[in-house]
């Protein structure tokens, strides 16, 4: 069932309880995304027609119950031949389980207890629903301390034939009522009466009647008086002791009349002034034992009757023996007759003699149930009886085998010597045979062996890994399959498969798929489906993703690992090479230049960086998309000096624009004045003199602004004179390349 969905809403988690009638799971309502507890009706009855209606009928009922402190019933259905009720899931404990740990519990906390529990069988009560079975295995505490009743009208549902093969009235007898062991209709007093037991277990930590069988306890609840809770723990009120002694007054008509009166009785049964009342004193009990008058018996042709003896009668006959015969006279003929009378006795005695050669004796049948077989024959033998040669063998239940559990004559008979006495002596236990459970589920297993009658603590299971069973299938099992074995002693093992073992799965990504299938293959796994998918950031041919064992999880042998790798590029995505053009901030000066640029292929990406000292075009090889621009952005000698944006449309449509660059400064040169001032032309000279001597060469390292030198004669010849030669071959270049540029001085 682990696992199983349903009708398909309720997923079974696992479970959680079990009883004579049915298994209890938690499971998952998956469209309420809620836990809820589902009672399954064993196998067993599934085939019983007025059982299960009476089962729907009963927890249909208990499913108009609407009360905080009752297990709440969802839903009642039938998938296959699974019956099923759907009901409130409790977290927490039962009442059994609490009682077992600490009792006994704190009088205020078994009294508020017991309170819930009374205010749950009024509104049961009120709705002529009767539990029938309260126990405190059916009470529920959860952890926020609410009392939760269940199992409201399934003990309605309970024929006597299904009480005698599930035992759950074994479980119940020590609660029941007196009404109840005697088999008669019970009513809501019954309930009060099984509340009282509960309240004296968890107040005592025993139950208040014990036997060796359910039917010897079921008598004590008709005849015997239980010890008084005090007795058994002082610190017990009497008020709460009081409480206890009317619910559980033999004779209905003494107990609470209601839960509600029960329910204020508890409610004000702590109260100070309560403590200490008086103890509640009863009339004697009508029902109980009486010491009834002797038994005889009279004979009446082939029947015999059983009267109770009458004294007036023996009376009667006494006055009868006591005539007077001192009236009677003697005549003749009584002496005649006396004659006939010795005569007749004296033959009667030769008879008699006679006849007593020839007479069988009587003998008692002696006890020998529970002697083995060779001493009850024996014992029959010395007794002067016969043993039949035809033993009855059966398995009996409580005898060992060879005893003897039944004889054809009742110990005591009296019978001819001789008689002949059959024996019933217990065989050897009819043994199971174990199921074939190897290759199935673990909950698959569970119920074959439920068939079977297997205890759930006498399997024991055990997990290990397997190369060649999957996960969760059984690899083995003692017993072997067909083998016998006694379901009530031997202890079922089970050896559960957890799979391959696991491991752990390296990295795949960026590998080319040869390498990847190759690494899969290596741990023991198979390569599963291949696809490919474009990628801007992994090269074509490599792996792009792994699936369903992602990088350094533990990964099972024997399972599929799937790829998908890189087609390359995608079809719309478009190469560009951007012609950056860059100058320094002074021709002929050194600056460094750094590129930085943005595509598909990701963010701020590190270009081509140099040092230059002249203009000079520099390509950017860029990767566009339709949802991915690019960018450029130049840095010169570590200041951000311009960005591009290179739109996928204008690549595409070869409409990307020419950038434009600042042209870089001139060189500073002398500047050339007036020729008729002298001064000046000197000035000029000498400038160009000094820097015909720095160069060596008469090239000058500057330029002067632009003038008209063609009409300053003196100007330029002074220049000349000076070795500067104004105009030389290093200004030409300059020129040339401003015009190459596309820049105009």
């Amino acid at each position: 069932m682990i696992g199983h969905e349903l009708a398909g809403r309720y997923k079974i988690i696992e479970r959680i309880g079990g009883g004579g009638m049915a298994l209890v799971y938690k499971a998952q309502d998956i469209l309420l995304n809620r836990n809820v507890a589902i009672k399954v009706l064993r196998q067993q009855f599934v085939h019983d027609e007025e059982f299960i209606r009476r089962f729907r009928r009963e927890a249909q009922s208990a499913a108009s119950l609407s009360h905080p402190n009752v297990v709440s019933i969802y839903d009642v259905g039938q998938e296959d031949e699974i019956h099923y009720i759907v009901m409130e899931y409790i977290e927490g404990n039962n009442l059994n389980e609490i009682i077992k740990e600490r009792a006994p519990l704190q009088v205020d906390e078994a009294v508020r207890i017991a309170t819930q529990i009374c205010d749950a069988l009024d509104h049961a009560h009120h709705n002529q629903i009767i539990h029938r079975d309260i126990k405190p295995h059916n009470i529920l505490i959860g952890r926020n301390g609410r009392v939760k009743v269940t199992d409201f009208g399934i003990a309605r549902a309970v024929t006597s034939t299904t009480i005698t093969q599930t035992g759950s009235v074994i479980g119940s007898v020590h609660y029941f009522s007196p009404e109840h062991a005697k088999g008669v209709a019970t009513g809501e007093k019954s309930d009060l009466y099984s509340l009282g037991i509960v309240l004296y277990q968890m107040l005592t930590a025993r139950l208040p009647f014990l036997g060796e069988s359910p039917i010897s306890v079921a008598l004590k609840h008709l005849q015997e008086e239980f010890d008084e809770p005090r007795e058994v723990n002082p610190l017990i009120p009497q008020s709460v002791e009081n409480v206890i002694l009317k619910s559980m007054r033999k004779n209905p008509q003494e107990r609470y009349q209601s839960a509600e009166e029960m329910m204020h009785d508890l409610e004000t049964c702590l109260l100070p002034n309560r403590r200490n009342e008086q103890k509640l004193d009863f009339e004697e009990d009508e029902d109980q034992t009486r010491v009834m008058p002797a038994i005889k018996t009279m004979q009446s042709g082939d029947h015999t009757y059983a009267t109770p003896e009458d004294p007036e009668e023996d009376d009667q006959e006494e006055e009868i023996a006591k005539g007077d015969g001192s009236k009677k006279k003697w005549k003749k003929p009584a002496l005649i007759v006396g004659l006939v009378l010795l005569f007749l006795g004296i033959l009667a005695g030769v008879v008699i003699y006679v006849n007593n050669l020839f007479v069988v004796d009587d003998v008692t049948v002696p006890k020998v149930v529970n002697m083995t077989e060779e001493v009850a024959i024996s014992t029959l033998e010395e007794a002067g009886l016969v043993v039949d040669g035809e033993v009855i063998r059966n398995y009996k239940q409580g005898f060992n085998e060879g005893t003897v559990y039944d004889q054809s004559r009742k110990e005591g008979t009296i019978v001819k010597e001789g008689s002949v006495i059959q024996l019933s002596v217990a065989g050897p236990k009819p043994l199971s045979k174990m199921p074939k459970v190897v290759g199935k589920k673990l909950d698959e297993a569970l119920q074959l062996l439920e068939v079977q009658k297997v205890d759930d603590n006498r399997i024991n299971t055990t997990e290990e890994h397997n190369d060649s069973v999957p996960a969760g299938e059984i690899i083995s099992q003692s017993p072997d399959e067909g083998e016998e074995f006694d379901p009530d002693i031997t202890v079922v093992k089970l050896v559960i498969s957890k799979g391959k073992e696991s491991v752990t799965m390296p990295d795949l990504t960026n590998m080319s798929r040869s390498e990847a299938e190759s690494k899969i293959k290596s741990l023991g796994l198979e390569v599963g489906s291949v696809e490919e998918a474009p990628s801007f950031t992994v090269e074509k041919g490599k792996v792009i993703k792994q699936w369903p064992w992602n990088p350094n999880s533990p990964a099972t042998p024997g399972t599929e690992q799937n790829l998908t790798v890189s087609s390359g590029y995608p079809p719309e995505a478009i190469k560009y090479t951007f012609k950056v053009p860059v100058a320094p901030i002074r021709e002929g000066e050194k600056s460094k230049i750094r590129i930085v640029y943005s595509d598909a292929l990701g963010d701020n990406r590190e270009g081509e960086s140099r040092t230059i000292s002249t203009t000079e075009i520099i390509p950017v090889e860029l990767l566009l998309a339709p949802e991915k621009n690019g960018s450029v952005q130049i840095y010169r000698d570590g200041k951000s000096i311009e960005t591009y944006s290179v739109f996928y449309s204008d690549a595409k449509n070869g409409t990307v624009p020419v950038p434009e660059i600042e042209p870089p400064q001139l060189p500073d040169v002398p500047v050339t004045t007036d020729p008729s001032t002298e001064t000046g032309g000197e000035e000029g000279h000498n400038e160009g003199q000094e820097q015909g001597e720095d160069q060596g060469d008469g090239q000058t390292e500057g330029q002067s602004e632009e003038n008209d030198h063609s009409d300053d004669s003196a100007s330029s010849n002074q220049g000349n004179n000076g070795n500067g030669k104004g105009k030389g071959k290093h200004w030409k270049e300059l020129e040339d390349k401003i015009e190459a540029a596309g820049w105009s001085r």
